[in-house]
């Protein structure tokens, strides 16, 4: 079947769904393949449970009138998705980065949606089942459409450009994220420049870059229009005026000044604002509703979460964890005035030979300053167990961090997702 006709019966029924354990009765089933499992042995199973048709791509799973044979049934998904998406004529945003992708979008998210209809990626369905997901979920209403696109290795965010076939991009930096499949920082600059290797391709392109990274301004070098945000010398500024820890920031746009006294935590999360701020004025939110926007909006998701229990101020940004974000994070807390301040650090993940050096590098950053207790949890802190509480896994860590009955602690949680350092704050705030 062609993606022409497929998108015909798309259209009878529009809701798309990939696993059987959250298929509602009238959805197409795409049964997809992975490493460990075989969507085509699920398709008998959607069928039974009320899906309308089943997209398979092995012929022995046929039941004729109820599944469509395609060849390769992820090629199929991400076609109907780009044949979906090029039905609007809308603005398509596409948000990547090493760190705050999640948070900027979300933020961005909420500044728009004041004046328009705004369809966006749902929690971080951002990879290459989560992009067509994402764009097969749009409706007719739509007016904009924001994107984001995680990438852990070169030509990913390429691949997904030729699906959602962004308008506008946004880079929120380039870290030391995903080293392993990246292999360098070069490499990391490389990856997530394909997005803005595809808005060069296209005369209607528009990018928004943090003006305060020299790396960003060469990046963008070639796109048709290009709008900036930072500290300094952009058509949007702003900087922190934080008092306690809690992000506030002056905002200055055209000459005039306003301040945005957000709910996230850290100085680190001012791109993401001033990035959400850009948006907005480009789409011609006026100033008090971003504002409005942006102090409305609660990070959730283990990301820049600021968390009372107690008398105890937790700092929850277990989400993710890379050298980048894991530096601004602990220089966030050590800068923070408190009396007992606590460290809770789960491993990085996908440093590949990088491992040992980052979490060294790390440990040497850690030491610079005084802390009330230090706690490591995952096998690359094992080196400095001797110097500091460590664990091997953060069920363990929990079980001590209940027992320890901290009080008038400002402690930070983080991690990456992969040591599930959240289990930690359920046993300190039970």
């Amino acid at each position: 079947m062609n993606i022409q006709e497929l998108y015909g019966i798309y259209l009878q029924y529009p809701n798309v769904q990939t696993d059987t354990r959250k298929l509602q009765t009238g959805d197409i089933f795409f049964a997809l393949k992975g490493p460990n499992f075989n969507g085509n042995l699920f398709a008998q199973q959607a069928l039974d449970a009320g899906a309308a048709y089943a997209v398979i791509d092995e012929q022995g799973f046929e039941i004729p009138g109820r599944t469509i044979l395609v060849e390769d049934v992820l090629t199929a998904l991400q076609q109907l998705a780009n044949y979906h998406r090029r039905r609007f004529n809308i603005p398509f945003i596409a948000i990547t980065g090493s760190n705050g992708k999640t948070t900027t979008k979300e933020v961005i998210h909420a500044v728009l949606s004041t004046k328009y209809k705004v369809y966006t990626t749902e929690g971080n369905l951002n990879n290459h089942i989560g992009i067509p997901l994402t764009l097969l979920k749009i409706k007719s209403d739509a007016e904009l459409a924001v994107v984001e696109m995680g990438a852990n290795h070169l030509h990913e965010i390429e691949g997904y450009c030729r699906v959602a076939e962004p308008t506008h991009g946004l880079i929120t930096n380039c870290g030391k994220a995903h080293l392993e499949g990246f292999g360098s920082l070069e490499g990391v600059r490389k990856g997530k420049g394909e997005l803005f290797d595809y808005l060069r391709t296209r005369e209607d392109a528009m990018a928004f870059i943090m003006k305060d990274y020299d790396y960003l301004q060469d990046m963008s070098k070639g796109i048709a229009h290009i709008v900036t945000y930072g500290t300094h010398d952009a058509m949007i500024t702003g900087k922190p005026e934080t008092k306690g820890e809690l992000l506030a920031v002056k905002v200055t746009v055209n000459g005039a000044a306003f301040p945005i006294a957000t709910q996230l935590v850290g100085d680190y999360n001012l791109p993401n604002v001033l990035a959400a701020v850009a948006l907005g004025y480009e789409f011609d939110v006026p100033a008090n509703q971003i504002k409005q926007a942006i102090e409305n909006y609660k990070p959730s998701n283990s990301r820049s979460q600021l968390v009372e229990a107690g008398s105890n101020k937790i700092i929850l940004d277990a989400y993710n964890a890379n050298p980048s974000s894991m530096k601004l994070a602990v220089e966030n807390l050590a800068a923070i005035q408190a009396d007992k301040k606590i460290l809770m650090i789960g491993a990085m993940a996908e440093m590949g030979d990088e491992t040992a050096i980052e979490h060294e590098t790390l440990i040497n950053q850690v030491k610079k300053s005084t802390w009330h207790q230090v706690v490591l949890v995952g096998n690359p802190f094992l080196p400095y167990s001797k110097d500091f509480v460590y664990f091997d896994n953060s069920a363990d860590a929990a079980n001590w961090a209940q027992q320890q009955h901290f009080e008038n602690a400002y402690i930070l949680i983080k991690g990456s997702r992969s040591s599930q350092m959240e289990k930690i704050l359920t046993a300190i705030t039970q």
